[in-house]
């Protein structure tokens, strides 16, 4: 059944010997135990399990083709990364630092607190009220009402000067690149 004669496994094995250099057989060696340790770590039962883990994620990310988003937004980083100038990276890290200076104060805390207070706050109340009973009288009733009129007051004002300084600071920022 063998096609190869003995001696000429014999000889084939002789000149493969010969053609070899020590430091192939030490690659070679070297290449053994490796491959050895990781059979032998295979043989712990929860890196087994891990390995299965991740093959099953593997095969059920290439049935989805998640895995091809996967490769593309590494192949996408990879790409930012290498584009990024060592003065893009200064000019973010300048724009972060102004960013938190400017919201990581006292104000801020105690207004985005305060906000928060009264959302809460406000949630309670219409809760309390039970569900609103519609229509134009309805409507007009809640209209006639100081409280309404105070918040709507409030509403208005409040988005006056957010115009009004939006529109300041777009001039602003027209000027500056004129």
């Amino acid at each position: 059944m063998n096609n190869i004669p003995t001696p000429d496994i014999a000889r084939l094995a002789q000149a493969a010997s010969d053609a070899m250099t020590d430091g192939m057989v030490e690659r070679l060696a070297v290449t053994g135990a490796n491959s050895l340790e990781i059979v032998d770590r295979l043989n712990d039962e929860d890196t087994r399990d891990a390995v299965h883990a991740l093959l099953d994620r593997v095969t059920e990310m290439h049935r989805s083709g998640s895995m091809d988003t996967v490769f593309e937004t590494i192949t996408l980083l990879h790409g930012a990364r290498s584009a990024v100038t060592d003065s893009m990276v200064e000019r973010m890290f300048i724009f972060v630092e102004h960013m938190i200076n400017n919201l990581a104060n006292e104000e801020i805390a105690a207004m985005a607190h305060n906000a928060r207070r009264s959302m809460e706050e406000a949630v309670d109340v219409t809760q309390a009220k039970g569900p609103a009973k519609g229509g134009l009288l309805s409507t007009i009733s809640l209209l006639s009402k100081p409280e309404t009129q105070a918040a709507l007051q409030f509403v208005l004002a409040f988005a006056c000067k957010m115009q009004a300084r939006s529109a300041e600071s777009h001039g602003k920022f027209e000027h500056e690149n004129s």
